[in-house]
């Protein structure tokens, strides 16, 4: 669930959401619309649910680039108890500068602040809650490599690839081409993939790999599996595919 934030906040503009179905693909620049994570937390509390529970949490709009790691902070203290894992969104291309927590010193500094809090909370609740990065698919060969090498230094649990592409390059010419935003569903399965793949050369199973970002079929699930991935997730796909899509990769994989 989620991407929550610390605090509530509406989003983006409408309209922010936009089908491809030309392309089996969404456009969205949804910007973390929520009601802030102590409403996310009661609505946990009450439900039947008894599965696998992740949360998302990322930054509010408003909060500064130089202090997100206080937001991230929030949301893991906030989440851990009731989460099955927790994953942290530093890849949405719809929040302003966000991405810029994937580069350099930058997320070195997060991941130090997050796995020292993770595990004092651990000890604090007396149960570990895993930790998951979610990255984009738009970054370098180097700039993955840097990420993997971070993931092992921290002993992050696991990493997601991955989020929405910028890149218009396999929908050019469509009306909707040049909206603001995300792009998912079956254009960004091969830049997705390739991430995946990058990454479990790097990693070499030390740290699990969760496939997300253009799976339409069964097929696509195993590719995903072929580069590495130990686990996937999907949402596009469930968008143009429905409940089937979910029978359809349990006959392949």
């Amino acid at each position: 669930v989620g991407t929550v934030t610390p605090r509530p906040q509406p989003g983006n503009p409408k309209p922010r959401l936009f089908r491809l179905p030309e392309h089996q693909a969404i456009i969205n620049r949804m910007g973390f619309n929520n009601a802030g994570v102590e409403h996310l937390l009661q609505q946990v509390e009450q439900m039947r649910y008894t599965g696998i529970l992740g949360i998302n949490i990322g930054k509010n709009f408003d909060t500064p680039i130089e202090d997100a790691t206080t937001d991230y902070l929030i949301g893991l203290r906030k989440s851990y108890a009731l989460a099955s894992y927790v994953t942290l969104n530093i890849s949405s291309p719809n929040t302003k500068n966000l991405r810029q927590l994937q580069q350099g010193d930058e997320i070195k500094k997060l991941l130090a602040a997050l796995k020292e809090e993770q595990l004092k909370l651990q000890e604090k609740h007396q149960k570990y809650t895993p930790l998951v990065v979610k990255i984009a698919p738009d970054l370098s060969d180097d700039e993955i490599i840097h990420i993997a090498q971070l993931l092992t230094e921290f002993a992050i649990d696991g990493v997601i690839a991955s989020n929405t592409t910028i890149s218009r390059a396999a929908i050019q010419g469509h009306v909707h081409a040049e909206e603001a935003g995300g792009l998912s569903g079956a254009p960004v399965m091969q830049q997705s993939t390739h991430v995946v793949a990058k990454l479990a050369a790097e990693l070499r199973g030390e740290i699990p790999i969760i496939a997300a970002g253009g799976i339409l079929s069964g097929q696509d699930a195993q590719d995903k599996l072929d580069a590495g991935a130990s686990l996937v997730q999907i949402y596009s796909g469930l968008i143009y595919r429905g409940p089937q899509l979910i029978e359809d990769i349990l006959q392949v994989i």
